[in-house]
């Protein structure tokens, strides 16, 4: 029961942030209130505040990270730090919908394009490189502050964060495409 009911939840809130996103394209950022979203989501307001406590929220929110990170754990032990983190793009963007890659690059263009959400989306990026660190060092068997781990990673992180910011400025682009290229690029080591 509780698992249809927590299905349930995600469900609701992806599609909050998918009619949020659709708004604040079509209206802008900010002349859509959060009325307007409840409305849209048809849902009441006070359930858009329970899954997202503020307007920013409902574009910095990455739903996709922590499901990323549990299909980087299930990746064969036998591949490198770049092919387990490879499939766990792979395992996680080949199941997503047109209808969420669209929200999801819908999100980085607005993140992007407006300065409040690209400074509250930078604590998820923090987050997001010490989650990858953290995976990274106990796959490997080494500590997290290893510097090593976090030259690698750092580096990876880097590349990876360029490919979104491509993607987010090519629409006509394949996110999965662009995240081979580059990580194969990466793991062939830094040349021009």
């Amino acid at each position: 029961m509780s698992g249809l009911r927590e299905r349930k939840k995600a469900k609701t809130k992806l599609a909050i942030q998918a009619h949020a996103v659709r708004l604040f394209r079509e209206q802008g950022y900010a002349a859509t209130t959060m009325e307007q979203i409840a409305e849209a989501a048809e849902v009441s307001p006070s359930t858009v505040f329970r899954y997202f406590a503020t307007k920013e929220e409902l574009v910095t929110t990455d739903e996709f990270d922590p499901v990323i990170f549990a299909a980087f754990e299930e990746q064969p032990r036998e591949l490198s730090l770049v092919q387990a983190w490879r499939g766990a793009m792979h395992a996680v963007f080949d199941r997503m919908t047109d209808v969420e890659l669209a929200t999801e690059l819908e999100r980085m263009q607005l993140i992007m394009s407006v300065p409040e959400l690209w400074a509250g989306s930078l604590g998820n990026i923090t987050t997001m490189l010490t989650t990858m660190t953290e995976l990274s060092a106990r796959r490997v068997g080494r500590a997290a502050d290893d510097p090593a781990v976090r030259g690698v990673i750092g580096a990876m992180f880097g590349v990876l964060l360029a490919t979104a910011l491509d993607w987010g400025g090519r629409s006509d682009a394949d996110l999965l495409t662009l995240v081979d290229a580059a990580l194969e690029q990466f793991e062939a080591g830094p040349s021009l």
